[in-house]
């Protein structure tokens, strides 16, 4: 059985972060993570919007979201968009995960 793609390779443009989260910290990540993935998820060009949760490594978790937008440009509107919800709010997502102790490593990607 051969599986055909979704979308079309060439326009999309995936996000894909990932989270090593402290099992302490897991609770207030993912409520904080809700919120961005909702708000997202209401954004124009947003075809996929997935939250995942690995199995306990130690003492912390692996939380992975994925994002498929339509184009660099709905990506790049939805990036402007959170910021100044961010700066609205006050919150700097930088410092908040400094403070729990989650490590990051944050791509885009592109269909091949």
């Amino acid at each position: 059985m051969t599986m055909s793609p979704i979308t079309e390779p060439e326009s999309a443009t995936f996000r894909v972060d990932r989270f090593d989260v402290p099992r302490a910290a897991l609770a207030a990540f993912m409520a904080r993570l809700r919120i961005t993935q909702r708000l997202l998820g209401e954004r124009d060009g947003c075809r996929q919007n997935l939250v995942l949760e690995g199995p306990a490594q130690g003492d912390s978790v692996a939380v992975v979201t994925i994002v498929e937008w339509a184009s660099d440009a709905a990506m790049a509107g939805a990036r402007a968009a959170m910021q100044a919800h961010y700066a609205r709010e006050g919150f700097d997502p930088a410092a908040f995960m400094r403070e729990l102790g989650i490590r990051p490593d944050m791509l885009a990607y592109r269909a091949v």
